[in-house]
């Protein structure tokens, strides 16, 4: 009876939280847009009975989002976006996690503390103060004249340059924790052996230090992507109207055309896009560690 608890809670939650939802999403996906009555239709009527609502679901939503460029070039662009930038807050986060495992343990805990600070501050804020310094008149801009290195503002704000600032420096801290992580269990001893037995610095690093962290670079790559995929707030504020993400097209079909059907399908899409990856990786990552068993 306790374990059938345990494992209970977690799927209620699932269910409750993820699935049910997903049901709800999924109809509204394959119903039709209403005017002058609630925002879609077929609406459920027991006295017609359940055969008389499923045969008026349909997937033209679906059709139709393959026949309009807009949304597969949002996908795209999206995709893109996510991929560089995943790249990116790599780059960026591997040496600061790198540095913080091999920092003096009187020192890790204030290092861990300085990368989760900016959670402490609301997200929609720390956007705003980016807008301040990349705009025309900005910090970043009149810092750069004061040093004499330009002679007029440089355009960033409202450009795509500024989307991916603005995304390395939100999700910098989901990349930085799981490396950390992974190279904070890292067997010293290791190194040593490889050093020992001929290899540089540099190579037992290539050689034994990253692969040894692959599970937290796989990690912090997802925890970094996925969001990044669906990401309104900063492409909104940052990027301006030139720049295409799925989760603006999603917020307008939902907010100002009220075509909840279509807005639906575009986050089913979405979710598809995200969730198929995830498992075809997790199947890989099944037959690989049977393999070495």
């Amino acid at each position: 009876m306790r374990r059938f608890v345990l494992i209970a809670i977690p799927y209620l939650w699932l269910l409750a939280l993820f699935l049910v939802p997903f049901a709800i999403v999924l109809k509204i996906s394959l119903s039709d847009a209403a005017i002058a009555r609630p925002p879609y239709f077929p609406q459920f009527d027991w006295a017609a009975g359940i055969r008389a609502f499923i045969s008026e679901l349909d997937f033209e939503n679906y059709i139709f989002l393959t026949q309009d460029d807009l949304y597969w070039k949002a996908y795209l662009s999206s995709v893109k976006i996510a991929l560089i930038s995943t790249a990116l807050t790599l780059l960026v986060g591997y040496p600061i996690a790198y540095g913080m495992a091999r920092a003096p343990q009187e020192w890790r805990a204030t290092l861990m503390m300085l990368v989760i600070l900016p959670f402490w501050t609301s997200f929609l804020i720390r956007v705003y103060a980016w807008m301040g310094i990349l705009s025309n008149e900005g910090y970043l801009n009149q810092f750069l004249m004061w040093t004499g290195l330009i002679s007029e503002p440089l355009t960033i704000l409202n450009t795509q340059t500024a989307v991916y600032i603005g995304i390395v420096y939100t999700y910098l801290p989901f990349m930085i924790l799981p490396i950390y992580s992974a190279l904070d269990r890292l067997d010293g001893s290791l190194i040593e052996a490889a050093e020992d037995l001929g290899c540089s610095r540099a190579q037992a690093f290539w050689l034994v230090t990253i692969p040894l962290s692959r599970p937290g670079i796989i990690a912090g790559c997802f925890l970094v992507m996925i969001p990044v995929i669906g990401e309104f707030v900063i492409p909104s504020l940052l990027g301006g109207s030139g720049t295409l993400m799925i989760g603006k097209v999603l917020w307008e079909e939902f907010f100002s055309n009220r075509d909840w059907p279509v807005a639906s399908a575009v986050a089913i899409v979405l979710l598809l896009i995200l969730v198929i990856p995830i498992v075809l990786f997790q199947r890989n990552q099944q037959k690989q560690a049977e393999a070495e068993q």
